[in-house]
């Protein structure tokens, strides 16, 4: 089959509106307690965890230098973003406010970025061998699922209503159809940067992971609860991830 830009983008803007569809589940549950919360926080982690888990296996099958260089400064760009808002004052974002809202910036910001680097995927799936784009598309739009739903799991319970959080899971994988379409053009130009931009997404997550969401986890429910939901989430994700690799 001959494949043409718009299909290219049509494919990403699919992916793109799949990260939506992981905040769903919150259209069933109307309130939430403080361990609820803490329990949501640990999910996050842990599905954040095999996310950068799967960015980093994904790069260093490129490129070892390069996805090591970019989990490097993904940590240093989440340090400074992080620093720069505690210094800016009152935050207010997806009807959040201060600390809420900090945190809120800070893991919308991490997964636009990562998507920066799955559009490029895309776009270079599809200059590659036939059907290996559709492969990738497929992979990376139920992929964006549980990424959603980690994006609910920050925002829902800190007060942003469900519709919201979902447009704004969506919101942070528009730059999937941005990318997807010039890296198609330009593949060979694109294709040596995709490592590094998979080990700064890992990089920034991780230090999300550690920094802000499983210390509150264990501030609202326990050390010993919040570590087993992050294990069980991080299992489950990779599960999901090697369920969707397999088909």
């Amino acid at each position: 089959m001959e494949i043409s830009l718009l299909i290219v983008i049509a494919a990403a803007f699919v992916t793109a509106i799949m990260t939506g569809v992981g905040a769903l589940p919150f259209l069933f549950v109307k309130k939430l307690s403080e361990r609820t919360v803490g329990w949501a926080n640990a999910a996050a982690a842990g599905l954040m965890l095999a996310a950068s888990h799967s960015l980093i296996a994904e790069g260093v099958a490129l490129d070892v230098i390069l996805t090591l260089a970019g989990v490097l400064i993904g940590l240093v760009a989440i340090v400074l973003a992080n620093r720069l808002l505690s210094r800016s004052g009152e935050v207010d974002v997806a009807e959040l406010h201060g600390a809420n809202a900090t945190k809120a910036l800070l893991i919308l910001g991490i997964m636009t970025a990562h998507s920066f680097a799955e559009g490029v995927g895309v776009g270079v799936s599809f200059a590659g061998t036939e059907g290996l784009g559709v492969f990738i598309t497929t992979a990376i739009a139920f992929h964006n699922v549980p990424e959603g739903l980690a994006i609910a799991l920050v925002l829902v319970p800190r007060g942003t209503p469900v519709w919201k959080a979902a447009l704004w899971a969506i919101f942070t994988s528009l730059p999937q159809p941005l990318m997807a379409a010039p890296s198609y053009l330009f593949v060979e130009i694109f294709r040596p940067f995709l490592p590094l931009g998979l080990g700064l997404a890992a990089g920034a997550m991780i230090w999300m992971v550690f920094s802000e969401l499983f210390p509150e986890a264990q501030e609202k429910t326990d050390s010993s609860s919040a570590a087993t939901v992050v294990t069980l989430a991080f299992a489950a994700m990779m599960a999901f991830q090697m369920l969707v690799l397999a088909h």
